[in-house]
Order: structure tokens, then sequence, then C-alpha cells
């Protein structure tokens, strides 16, 4: 998605994990995670933000937005939030050398 390394968070991880591969509703998702309202809010908002994060509605506000609302990993950004979790780091770009 970016030449940039992508840094989560502990929460992040645990929500982009319980997303998973495939469109979720948000009370599926609330199901999952065990976190307070304004920490997932929190949570989801800077995902999206971010674009990590795909959402059905766009401003989320209160848990009903949660539950109202079906959310998936941002596909152009999937292969970079897996090897954030994982924690593999990109390998550097080689540049050539000019031989003289």
């Amino acid at each position: 998605m970016g030449g940039q390394e992508i840094k989560l968070s502990g929460r992040e991880i645990s929500v982009l994990k319980a997303l998973g591969s495939s469109p979720m509703r948000g009370t599926m998702l609330i199901d999952r995670l065990e976190m307070t309202e304004r920490e997932l809010i929190d949570v989801l908002n800077d995902l999206i933000n971010q674009d990590y994060v795909i959402s059905t509605k766009v401003n989320i506000m209160k848990m009903e937005d949660v539950e109202r609302s079906s959310f998936r990993v941002n596909a152009a950004a999937g292969r970079d939030l897996r090897d954030a979790i994982r924690g593999r780091k990109k390998p550097e770009e080689r540049t050539r050398r000019r031989r003289g």
C-alpha cells in the first residue's frame, strides 16, 4: 500500500485478527473482542482513517453504529498488514551500483 513500514498497536492487531479476511457484521466483531465500547470505536476509527479497514458506515460514533455496520480489511493493505501482524519487516530495496 505504501513504502512505509506499518506499526500497529495491540488493540489494532486484535481487531484485524478478529476481522480475518472476510467481511464481518459489527455485532459479530463485538462478540469476538473484549474491549470497552470506547476502545473499540476508537480503534475502528483509527483503522478506517488509515484505510486499513473499510466500513459500510462512514462515521462510527456509537456502539449502535458498530452494530449496524459491516467491516472488512482493505485488500490493498492486506499483505502489508499481515506482515506487520507477524512482525516481518519489508526487505530493503537494493539499488544498482554503477561500475566505473
